[in-house]
C-alpha cells in the first residue's frame, strides 16, 4: 500500500529494483540522496494531476523540458518517442476497468524510462500496477526497467483480451438466438452499445499496436537480447485482438441488417394480409351498402325472406371472389 507521506507529494510507489525480481519500498524523502548500485533500479508511479507531482518533474527529476512537457500534457494518445541518452517516453491506454466505468473509456499511461529509472504517471487509477505489486512482493516482478516496460504493457493486453472476448461473447449470444428464433428481436440499444465499444477500443489499440511493433526494432542497449520476441508476441497478440474488434463491428451490422430486413419482411405480410382482407370485403361492403340507403325501392324490403336472401347473395359473392382469388394465387 502506498505511505502516506508519498501521497501527500502525488507519488502513489517509489520502488528500488534489487535486479532479482524483488524491491524495496522507499519514502518520498529519500529520493534526494538516492543512490542505486549497478544492479538497483527504480521505479516510481506518480498521480499525474497532483501539484508536487509536476513540481517535482520541474525541479527534481532531471527530464528535460520536452520530456517533463509531454508527461504533463493534458491529452496524450498511444505513442513512443526515443530521446537521447537511450532514453524513451511511451504512451498507453489500459481498459478502463474502474467502478461504474466503461471499458471503452480508456486510462492514458505515460512512461518515461532509461537504463536505470522508470517514472510512470496516471490520470485516473490504472489497475495493472497492482499486479507488478504482487509480483515483487513475492519475489517474481521485473529485473529492471526493460522487464518492468514489458511487464506493463503485457498486463495491458492481457485486459484487452478478456474485454474483447466477452465483447464477442455478447455478439454470440445475441446471434445465435437471432439465427435459432424468427421472433427473437435483438436489443439495438444492445447491439449499438457493443458496436460503440469494438470502435473505441480499436481507436487507441491500433497506435498502441504500432508502438509495440516499433519497441521490436530495439535500439536501447539496456534491452534484454530477446526483448524484441516479446514485444513481437504483444504486437502480434494485440493485431488479434483487433481484427477481433473489427469482426465484432461487422457482426453487429449483420445482426442489425438481419433485424431490420425480418422486420421489412413482417411489415410486408402483413400489409398484404391486409390489402388481401380488404379486397375481399370491399365488394360485400358496397353491395350492403347499396342495398341500406334510406330510399324506396330496395328489392325485397317487403318480403319476409329478404333479409335471408340477401345473406345469401353476400354467400355465393364471397365465395366467388375466394374461388378468383386462388385462382390468381393470392390466397
Amino acid at each position: 500500500m502506498p505511505h502516506s507521506d508519498r501521497l501527500s507529494q502525488g507519488l502513489l510507489h517509489a520502488f528500488v529494483l534489487d535486479g532479482y525480481g524483488s524491491a524495496e519500498t522507499i519514502s518520498f524523502a529519500q529520493l534526494e540522496n538516492l543512490q542505486l548500485s549497478a544492479q538497483q533500479s527504480l521505479w516510481l508511479h506518480w498521480e499525474r494531476s497532483h501539484l508536487r507531482t509536476e513540481q517535482w518533474l520541474r525541479e527534481s527529476s532531471g527530464l528535460s523540458e520536452f520530456s517533463r512537457d509531454l508527461l504533463l500534457e493534458e491529452n496524450t494518445r498511444p505513442r513512443l518517442l526515443r530521446l537521447e541518452n537511450q532514453e524513451l517516453l511511451l504512451f498507453l491506454r489500459a481498459i478502463n476497468l474502474n467502478p461504474q466505468a466503461d471499458p471503452e473509456d480508456m486510462v492514458s499511461l505515460r512512461i518515461f524510462a532509461n537504463a536505470k529509472h522508470l517514472y510512470s504517471l496516471r490520470q485516473r487509477p490504472v489497475q495493472i500496477t497492482g499486479d507488478l505489486l504482487k509480483a515483487l512482493e513475492k519475489g517474481q516482478g521485473p529485473k529492471n526497467t526493460a522487464e518492468v516496460l514489458l511487464f506493463l504493457a503485457q498486463s495491458l493486453t492481457d485486459r484487452v483480451e478478456r474485454v474483447v472476448s466477452d465483447l464477442g461473447d455478447t455478439v454470440d449470444q445475441e446471434e445465435a438466438r437471432a439465427d435459432s428464433d424468427e421472433l427473437y428481436i435483438p436489443s439495438p440499444l444492445g447491439m449499438l452499445q457493443a458496436r460503440r465499444t469494438a470502435a473505441n477500443l480499436r481507436r487507441f489499440l491500433a497506435p498502441q499496436r504500432d508502438v509495440f511493433l516499433a519497441l521490436t526494432r530495439t535500439q536501447e542497449s539496456w534491452f534484454l537480447a530477446d526483448d524484441a520476441m516479446y514485444w513481437n508476441e504483444l504486437n502480434n497478440r494485440l493485431t488479434l485482438h483487433l481484427e477481433e474488434l473489427e469482426l465484432t463491428r461487422e457482426r453487429v451490422g449483420l445482426i442489425l441488417e438481419t433485424e431490420h430486413r425480418r422486420r421489412n419482411e413482417r411489415m410486408g405480410r402483413t400489409m398484404y394480409l391486409l390489402a388481401i382482407i380488404t379486397g375481399f370485403f370491399l365488394p360485400m361492403t358496397f353491395v350492403t351498402g347499396l342495398l341500406g340507403i334510406n330510399v324506396g325501392g330496395i328489392p325485397g324490403s317487403e318480403q319476409p325472406y329478404g333479409f335471408i336472401l340477401s345473406c345469401l347473395v353476400l354467400a355465393i359473392l364471397a365465395f366467388g371472389q375466394w374461388l378468383f382469388f386462388r385462382w390468381l394465387r393470392w390466397v
